[in-house]
């Protein structure tokens, strides 16, 4: 962190800047691109339909982004002060006044322009994800799918949305009308950012709300790509507006602004309750907040007979390691039936081991400060004398040192009923194997957490499927499968796990408002 320089934020620098990052679609030429880089170049604000410079003044200051696998500086970003937030909430609430009044035949051709731009220019997006995140190229390319999938579905959505209307007793016919709500601070989290920013904005500007969004510090490449792509599209100018900062500068004036109608937020807890806290004062405000996970996968035994262990070891670690672990839904804490422990833990390493190979299908973890993060619940574990059945204690890194944030797969047995390792979100490789006696054992445990946001239930057996799947506390359970998404279906979590259901209908209640109306019959 450091003053800005305003010599490095020249119109024509940024111009150029996007240019030349645009055309970088293979690693190899990001690579050369970066390399070739006197200084690490700096990303702008995207506000009013322009990537431009933020307030310059003599308390401004820039925030150092690392790339994970070399733990180098990459780029540099604005801290967007008080000032520069208002500005962005200006052109939003100027853009709402037409935007709102548009078709939503109208709209939905932007989006659709949109998700067909982001399909021409997949691999840039993929590169520049994996670079900036730590994730492998095949996860990013994943990610990139996922947004591109999030514009394509609101934009068929919104043409095809029904409302409900009815007859009352033959004196008056009252129907439901919905119009937008106004402008939303969308807040996106580090882990997915280019997929968790676009299943925001995608409804947001679908059911005619403005946006200012918020990328997470540690990686704003993808929403300054996503300006540049936005420019491309033609959107109009302050639909969507992109500021970059950090939580407690930059999203916290975001969130409490009288002028901003709604939040949507994905990311920590206890930030959830800090938001909860800034605008409880503003009851009018929607609130929509996705927050953390600890989610329980239960393996049952008959799950693993010879016809169906390959499947069930395959999801089981899928669920834990996919994208370094760092996806909310990961399934971090297994539990599985004691008749297979044994055969599990051990098909289960050997499948871990041979699969998930650092530098090859493993990325790295997303930044310094959360490899110490994760590198203090493993130094908790070995004190805790828990089984290291894979994996070890990683060594110390720097920021801005050259070896990056690498850690290896691990898989903790032996851990006490009451360690931290099983209640905490680690949010990495790290995941907990234990043991449970029977149906009810295997429901207690899984419930046994602040969180209830997705959970895993590998069996065979049809009734329990329902059975269980009915009482574990979760707003998302997958059975014999994971990360299986139908963008309709309601997307949250229980307890301390969040507020609000985003998806189809359920993002429209987040973005409109409902009144009734009753029309005489005669």
């Amino acid at each position: 962190m450091g003053q800005m320089n305003p010599e490095e934020w020249t119109q024509q620098a940024l111009i150029d800047s996007a240019d030349a990052v645009w055309g970088c679609d293979t690693i190899e030429k990001a690579n050369s691109f970066i390399a070739s880089l006197p200084t690490p170049m700096c990303l702008p604000n995207y506000v009013a339909g322009k990537l431009g410079l933020p307030v310059l003044d003599a308390t401004a200051t820039f925030i150092d982004s690392y790339e994970p696998k070399t733990g180098k500086l990459l780029y540099r970003l604005p801290r967007a002060q008080e000032k520069d937030v208002e500005d962005a909430i200006r052109h939003a609430r100027a853009a709402f006044q037409t935007w709102s009044k548009t078709t939503r035949s109208e709209r939905s051709v932007y989006l659709r322009r949109i998700s067909e731009l982001l399909q021409e220019n997949r691999e840039l997006f993929a590169v520049w994800e994996s670079i900036d995140q730590g994730k492998t190229l095949e996860r990013a390319r994943i990610e990139v799918d996922r947004a591109i999938s999030n514009f394509s579905y609101f934009s068929t959505y919104i043409i095809h949305e029904q409302t409900a209307a009815r007859m009352v007793d033959g004196v008056a016919l009252t129907y439901e009308h919905r119009s937008p709500a106004g402008v939303f601070a969308l807040i996106s989290p580090w882990n997915m950012p280019l997929y968790l920013l676009t299943w925001k904005i995608a409804p947001c500007i679908a059911f005619g709300c403005t946006a200012v969004a918020k990328p997470s510090e540690i990686t704003s490449m993808s929403a300054y790509l996503l300006g540049i792509l936005f420019q491309k599209a033609k959107l109009p100018a302050g639909v969507v507006n992109i500021v970059l900062g950090d939580g407690p500068t930059t999203g916290a004036a975001l969130v409490a602004s009288p002028l901003v109608d709604g939040v949507s937020f994905t990311g920590g807890t206890q930030t959830g309750i800090a938001i909860r806290r800034a605008t409880a004062h503003q009851i009018r405000k929607h609130l929509s907040l996705e927050l953390g996970g600890k989610n329980p996968t239960l393996v049952f035994a008959d799950s693993m007979t010879p016809a169906t262990r390959e499947r069930t070891i395959r999801i089981a670690a899928t669920a834990a390691f996919e994208n370094q672990g760092e996806i909310c839904l990961c399934g971090s804490r297994i539990y599985v039936e004691r008749a297979a422990y044994e055969e599990f833990l051990a098909l289960f390493t050997e499948y871990v081991t041979k699969k998930y190979v650092l530098r090859e299908t493993m990325g790295a973890v997303a930044s310094a400060q959360h490899y110490s993060k994760i590198r203090g619940y493993l130094q908790l574990a070995a004190d805790e004398k828990a089984t290291f059945s894979l994996g070890s204690f990683p060594p110390s890194v720097e920021e801005g040192g050259t070896q990056g944030y690498w850690v290896s797969p691990t898989i903790l047995t032996d851990v006490a009923p009451d360690s931290v390792l099983l209640k905490d979100e680690i949010f990495g490789p790290v995941v907990t194997v234990c043991p449970f006696d029977d149906e009810a054992d295997a429901i207690r445990l899984a419930n046994d957490s602040e969180y209830g946001l997705a959970a895993v239930l590998l069996t065979t057996d049809g009734a329990r499927m329902r059975r269980v799947g009915e009482q574990i506390e979760a707003g998302l359970v997958w059975v014999n499968c994971w990360l299986v998404r139908d963008l309709g279906t309601p997307f949250g979590g229980m307890k301390n796990s969040g507020t609000g259901r985003e998806g189809g209908e359920y993002s429209r209640e987040v973005f409109t408002v409902a009144r009734t109306l009753h029309l005489p019959a005669y």
